[in-house]
């Protein structure tokens, strides 16, 4: 899965549907284009090629942006949080 990439610090280019856009920040953590755009979907994919520092410095991010809002971890988080709200 995507969220499965990022956590691995692999960038990823996918296209703007669906839950993707919640978990890729466009040029934070990968690339998202637009359905049936192969053309920006290649340039895109050519350039993290290319560039070994880009794709260290989004693998990073979207490492980062994994562990911060999709690992079970902040799930208990904000479940402990909103229990410590009802509780008082």
């Amino acid at each position: 899965t995507v969220s499965e990439a990022l956590w691995k610090g692999t960038p990823e280019v996918a296209t703007a549907v669906g839950g993707i856009p919640l978990q890729i920040r466009n040029g934070e953590s990968g690339f998202l284009v637009e359905p049936r755009d192969y053309a920006t979907a290649a340039e895109r994919v050519l350039e993290l090629l290319r560039d070994q520092g880009l794709r260290r410095k989004l693998g990073e991010r979207g490492r980062e942006w994994v562990r911060k809002n999709f690992l079970i971890t902040r799930l208990l988080r904000d479940w402990l949080s909103t229990l410590g709200e009802l509780l008082g």
